[in-house]
């Protein structure tokens, strides 16, 4: 993919397009990487754990520390003196019941989930406009339907839709375009990171707790791939007139357009069946 032609002590050089992925060591993030570096992009991946492959820089930092994010980004912006494309893979999942939550970790998964994207947008803006770049956030369907015992994901990923529709907003004239896409079940090891409390923290609610992570895990990994998920962000990235909100599938999609129409009281019936909650 080039930018433009630079001419540089006489001769022309081809300057390529700049893509930054935080949270591309794995699943969703380490594919959408991958089909960026075989477009030509120049891909860096922010995140704790290094890219395995050559074909990406990994420039390290913590989505939950503030200001690790700009400073990474920051670094990048500086060498490339612009950025086309940002995607926010970031995320962090637990399965634990409201009443005995601890403070520490739900307070680390919205560091990762949804004040990270907040720093990284931040940090990207200058450098987005630049090169009229874009910003692609990976929500997830749980942002507008609820998950059982996963409600401060569900809640960091409605937050994560809403920022992406709100700095479009402001960013659009400057030349940005901001979107979130929402994933539904992928089939990724996002699935065995996620922390599920067990009998000493969630008290009472343990058997609920493990009916509902038993079905959300089994709904991941018999869902769609992240190569699909990935191609559905290029795409997005690549759009004209992206949309602000929008799913990754046709049936994912045709969920949320349910969603949308049918009253809570019977989306929220469906989604006590689903996860056993009945």
């Amino acid at each position: 993919m080039e930018q433009e032609s630079k001419r540089e002590n006489g001769h022309v050089r081809t300057a390529r397009k700049t893509a930054v992925v935080v949270g591309g060591s794995s699943g969703i993030g380490r594919e959408t990487a991958l089909r960026l570096a075989a477009q030509g992009y120049s891909v860096f991946n922010i995140s704790r754990t290094p890219f395995k492959g050559e074909r990406v820089r990994t420039v390290t930092a913590d989505a939950s520390q503030e200001g690790d994010l700009a400073r990474a980004i920051g670094e990048i912006g500086a060498e490339t003196e612009g950025i086309d494309l940002i995607v926010y893979s970031a995320g962090f999942s637990m399965a634990a019941p409201l009443e005995h939550a601890k403070s520490g970790d739900y307070r680390y998964l919205f560091e990762v989930n949804y004040f990270g994207a907040v720093e990284a947008l931040r940090a990207a803006a200058p450098f987005l406009k630049k090169r009229s770049g874009r910003a692609v956030l990976v929500g997830s369907l749980g942002g507008d339907l609820p998950i059982p015992f996963d409600g401060f994901y569900s809640s960091s990923k409605a937050a994560l839709a809403m920022l992406a529709r709100e700095s479009d907003l402001e960013l659009r004239k400057q030349g940005v375009r901001v979107s979130a896409i929402l994933p539904g079940g992928t089939a990724t090891d996002f699935t065995y990171a996620r922390r599920v409390y067990g009998e000493d923290d969630a008290k009472t609610y343990t058997a609920s707790v493990k009916k509902a992570s038993a079905a959300l895990a089994n709904m991941e990994q018999g869902g769609m791939s992240p190569s699909l998920v990935a191609d559905a962000i290029v795409r997005l990235a690549h759009k004209k007139n992206p949309p602000t909100v929008t799913a990754a599938g046709g049936k994912n999609n045709l969920t949320r357009y349910l969603n949308k129409m049918l009253p809570e009281r019977l989306t929220d019936w469906f989604v006590r069946r689903k996860f056993n909650q009945k």
